[in-house]
């Protein structure tokens, strides 16, 4: 019996996806989507909540046929009702066997309409520490999407640990570590440092360059521990400049805060950056001070950038940085510490670049692109196995002529 698609031998999955701004979670679904697609052994779809971001055009060029987009402004309105109609209708047209949803939106909508439509292979996701973030409400309806899901993946240890004690099956969660694509963090890129940091903007391009990657949106990214840590760097090692790269709507604040701090001319705010690879490629020291992270993205990219990090020792960061070889683990909001740390990168840069090609290595022998693809295809075929084993098992115990006959 095929897995309810037009090809027994292509099941066809669809890709539930918040949006294309771009965060490390669209980031993720995304590439996901691209590998599944790229990889052949599926027949691959995709829909949206909100067709926009600066990643559509990249979905866009996958051409996956139609995308269809399922906007909502709450879940208690009589538009999410119709919504989730019209996603129940698509799935059935479309014959879709299994659907994977990616963040806390994607879960709920899309879990209660595949149950709506009897799709018999559904998966959920959580990528961040969910619990501290969300009112009690919607822990509620996050713990009922998950009942729905045959799989909940989550993207560290952290994370799956954080899930069981929230009462979802641990055979219900799967681990499946965010990948990363070296090859859009060449190494080749550092050798042209100038030129990068002019076309960036960079006034300090002859200053070593120590730099954070986070939203100016969410307070948990805790930017003015960054920026005291900055003080305390300047006042031990002059030739240095620091660079923030993200927008939101604290932009202002923190730069009433470096100002504050006597840093208007040592802290570059670059706002959002297409270009990521670039500044990583000009960055002597890579920091992320966050008050709470599932698995940071941004992680990932400073090691594949062969840069030392800096972190703050929050979700899943700890089995991301091995502490003292890739780079430091730090206590949150302890700017002290974090100083401390990013002084002895900058004062001893061979121990520096020795942590940097540390971390590419590890990047690649562990958190590759590959192997979310291997790991995730490995589930897909296990829920999909166990759909067909079921149902062939309805077909031999039935006695239902017209069922036995649809077998």
């Amino acid at each position: 019996m095929s897995h309810r698609t037009g090809s027994p031998l292509r099941p066809r999955i669809l890709q539930l996806i918040d949006s294309f701004h771009c965060g490390g979670t669209e980031r993720q679904a995304v590439q996901l989507t691209r590998l599944l697609q790229e990889n052949g052994h599926f027949e691959v779809h995709a829909a949206c909540l909100k067709r926009e971001g600066v990643l559509w055009p990249e979905l866009e060029a996958l051409r996956l046929g139609e995308v269809p987009e399922y906007r909502l402004t709450t879940f208690y309105d009589i538009n999410c009702f119709l919504q989730l109609l019209r996603l129940a209708r698509y799935l059935k047209r479309m014959r879709i066997a299994l659907i994977h949803s990616h963040d806390f939106y994607s879960n709920i909508f899309g879990m209660a309409a595949a149950r709506l439509a009897n799709i018999p292979a559904r998966v959920a996701s959580r990528r961040e520490t969910g619990s501290a973030m969300r009112s009690a409400r919607q822990r509620l309806i996050e713990r009922r999407s998950f009942a729905i899901a045959n799989a909940v993946v989550a993207n560290c240890e952290f994370v799956g640990a954080q899930l069981f004690n929230e009462g979802v099956l641990r055979s219900k969660v799967v681990i499946v570590h965010n990948g990363l694509n070296l090859e859009r963090f060449p190494e080749s890129l550092a050798a042209d440092r100038k030129s990068i940091a002019e076309s960036l903007g960079i006034r300090h391009g002859a200053r070593r360059l120590v730099t954070l990657v986070a939203n100016l949106r969410s307070p948990a990214k805790d930017h003015p521990t960054f920026l005291k840590a900055a003080l305390l760097i300047r006042a031990a090692v002059q030739d240095v400049a620091f660079a923030i790269a993200g927008e939101g709507q604290l932009a202002g604040s923190l730069h009433e805060l470096a100002v504050q701090f006597g840093l208007r001319d040592d802290v570059l705010f670059i706002g959002r950056c297409d270009r990521i690879p670039e500044l990583l490629a000009i960055s002597d020291v890579c920091v992320l001070t966050s008050k709470a992270e599932g698995f940071p993205n941004v992680i990932l990219e400073y090691m594949a950038s062969s840069r030392p990090v800096v972190t703050t020792d929050v979700g899943g960061a700890g089995e991301a940085v091995i502490d003292g070889k890739t780079g430091f683990l730090v206590p949150v909001g302890n700017e002290a510490i974090l100083a401390a740390r990013v002084i002895y990168l900058l004062r001893n840069p061979i121990a520096a670049a020795t942590m940097g090609e540390l971390g590419r290595l590890r990047v690649a022998q562990s958190f590759s692109a590959s192997a979310q693809l291997e790991k995730t295809e490995r589930l897909y075929d296990s829920l999909l196995a166990r759909v067909s084993r079921k149902a062939a098992g309805n077909c031999i115990t039935s006695t239902e002529p017209h069922l036995s006959a649809a077998c």
